[in-house]
């Protein structure tokens, strides 16, 4: 008896993890999507009973659009290509096949298999090929004229709402792959994030041997098993903050520092970063002896020492005696982290966008400190075999 109810439990439904505004964005988009769709097509179609200003499918359509607008079977090219393939081949099954029963087998047959051919995999799509066979006398007589109306015409009118809508509720769509964040190292070899955990490529292993539709995104499952090792590392080293490991004794540059003077700050102290401050002491740059070489132009087997020293001399293309000055050269396009961030949210950062020292600031943007890749290493290896 144990064994039977355990069994029927396989049959209820997984309990949802959205939460109540999802739920009523999504229903809300629906009555908003069928109800302007019938609309347009009431007034662009007229009175005329024989009309057909929306069709059955269009709701289930609307189920996807706005309940699920992440799923690749909600896409634009999903919901058009796939309902254009099913219209197409279910009026062609209409006029070749006599008996109505086959002809509604092979009308969505045909469409899966065209919708595979041309990547546009979309379940209203089969009920469209299904009204095209099964609709009656009255869709019969429409003959190809059913493609453009009302599906296409349905079609398009539904997925405009659903743009507009979903981007107004921030929701994105069309939904977009991830962009790989940038600074990856020009090499063969993966970055170190993907050296001890998932890559891509173990992904695409598994995901060619379940051989299965996944009603996700590769990217967004990509995306989730990254937060997910995130949340792990976050759970194990959730107590240690940027401001339990920062250096707070900071060697900072204004954007009028002499050049010379930034040189010698960072040989003194033996950095290799100066944090750049505006009066109110927020972060506008940062000036690396990276910066130095590049603007020094140095060349292969050219005399490194002879150049720099040029560099930071006064310049000869102006009209002043004054030195060059670090707002001349500094990298403007810095990263920073506050102070009460955790440690484990920087770590793919520091390690895969090649990030050696990172500014902190507080909650109002001023700089408190600074963390080095360093102090990373030896917090994490503390917090993780320090106490064993």
């Amino acid at each position: 008896m144990q064994t039977r109810f355990t069994w029927l439990n396989d049959f209820l439904p997984s309990s949802t993890s959205v939460d109540r505004y999802e739920r009523m964005r999504a229903s809300a988009g629906a009555l908003f999507g069928i109800v302007l769709t019938g609309l347009v097509c009431y007034l662009i179609l007229g009175k005329d009973p024989a009309s057909f200003w929306l069709i059955a499918p269009m709701g289930a359509s609307s189920v996807l659009l706005f309940a699920v607008p992440s799923s690749p079977l909600a896409q634009p090219w999903s919901l058009i290509g796939g309902n254009l393939v099913a219209a197409l081949v279910g009026v062609t099954c209409t006029k070749l096949v006599g008996e109505p029963i086959l002809a509604a087998g092979l009308a969505i047959s045909l469409a899966i298999g065209g919708m595979f051919m041309l990547r546009c995999i979309n379940p209203p799509s089969g009920a469209v090929a299904l009204t095209a066979v099964l609709g009656g006398p009255a869709l019969h007589h429409l003959g190809y004229w059913f493609v453009v109306v009302p599906v296409m015409l349905n079609s398009f009118i539904l997925l405009f709402t659903a743009l507009f809508y979903n981007n107004a509720t921030r929701r994105r769509y069309p939904h977009k792959a991830a962009v790989p964040p940038p600074n990856r190292p020009d090499t063969i070899d993966a970055t170190p994030m993907d050296r001890v955990g998932i890559t891509p490529n173990d992904l695409d292993a598994v995901l060619a041997r379940y051989n299965q539709v996944l009603d996700i995104s590769r990217e967004d499952l990509e995306s989730i098993l990254e937060q997910t090792e995130m949340q792990a590392h976050r759970r194990r080293f959730g107590d240690l903050r940027c401001k339990d490991v920062m250096s707070k004794d900071v060697i900072i540059a204004e954007f009028g520092t002499p050049l010379s003077d930034a040189w010698h700050r960072l040989h003194d102290h033996k950095v290799t970063a100066l944090p750049v401050i505006d009066r109110a002491n927020r972060v506008i740059g940062i000036i690396t002896k990276a910066d130095f070489l590049e603007h020094a132009d140095v060349k292969p087997h050219a005399g490194l020492t002879e150049r720099l020293t040029e560099l930071i001399r006064p310049s000869r293309q102006t009209h002043t005696d004054k030195e060059e000055v670090v707002g001349q050269i500094m990298t403007t396009e810095v990263h920073t982290a506050l102070e009460s961030q955790p440690l484990v949210e920087l770590v793919e950062l520091m390690s895969d966008q090649r990030v050696h020292q990172l500014p902190i600031v507080n909650d109002q943007g001023k700089l408190v400190g600074i963390l080095t890749q360093s102090d990373m290493i030896a917090a994490l290896y503390e917090s993780a075999f320090g106490s064993k």
